[in-house]
């Protein structure tokens, strides 16, 4: 089985989720799956047939997370001797080379990226750029609106 890297952070989310699929989300399907038996034909009530697509939909959730917390393998960045070198886990500022601009990334495992929230998978090509630079060094992000040129200014083991 392929090992997916995750934070301890989006660890602890993913479990929550399962978590409260499983003790909130799934007994009040049963019990709406109930009432809806209650009502009577079952062959042309949609209560039903709704409730029942949803406890197919969140079965289908619940099996799908617990899979991919199986595969995880939980990275600690705080747990590791602070560098200069981009890894996974890390928190890195970049500067545009040539608008300047500055952008903070965390480079996360690829279930938990938000990149409005600076978070990236990865596997995104801004983080495959980034894993295994270091401060200073100018890279390429190939992109399909065309290659960007950055410059690493911070890595922080936060």
């Amino acid at each position: 089985m392929q090992r997916n890297p995750m934070t301890p952070e989006g660890h602890k989310r993913l479990a929550e989720t399962v978590k409260y699929l499983k003790e909130v989300v799934r007994p009040q399907i049963v019990k709406d799956i109930e009432t809806a038996r209650a009502h009577g034909d079952l062959s042309e009530n949609s209560e039903y047939e709704d409730a029942k697509e949803r406890q197919s939909l969140t079965e289908g959730r619940v099996r799908d997370m617990e899979s991919k917390l199986a595969a995880s393998e939980v990275i600690d960045v705080k747990k590791i001797e602070p560098s200069d070198r981009v890894v996974f886990g890390v928190t890195v500022v970049v500067e545009d080379s040539e608008t300047d601009e500055k952008s903070r990334y965390r480079i996360v495992g690829e279930f938990e990226s938000d990149v409005k929230n600076g978070l990236i998978s990865v596997l995104s090509p801004i983080a495959r750029a980034l894993v295994g630079s270091e401060l200073g060094d100018e890279i390429t992000v190939r992109a399909p609106g065309g290659d960007r040129k950055m410059v690493i200014t911070e890595v922080l083991y936060i």
